[in-house]
């Protein structure tokens, strides 16, 4: 069900993108731009609800949770 979600806004998105290059009339891009935040919503509610986590979670002892980078190799940040 998310997976659906994120497909639709995405293809809608580029849908305005493209309409919007090819000079459509304007109460036709006004429309799709006010209809666009209520889908946005919606795909993040049910990425929220219905999307499943397969990445490993945390131990007790861990406070680090990203899986892309070690905490050595980033740093301090000033």
């Amino acid at each position: 069900k998310s997976s659906f979600s994120i497909a639709f806004v995405s293809i809608y998105l580029l849908i305005y993108l493209v309409l919007f290059n090819l000079d459509v009339p304007v109460y036709i891009l006004f429309g799709m731009y006010l209809f666009s935040p209520f889908l946005v919503i919606w795909m993040v509610y049910t990425v929220i609800r219905y999307g499943i986590y397969t990445g490993r979670g945390l131990m007790d002892d861990e406070e680090w949770g990203y899986e892309d980078k070690k905490r050595e190799d980033i740093g301090t940040f000033f």
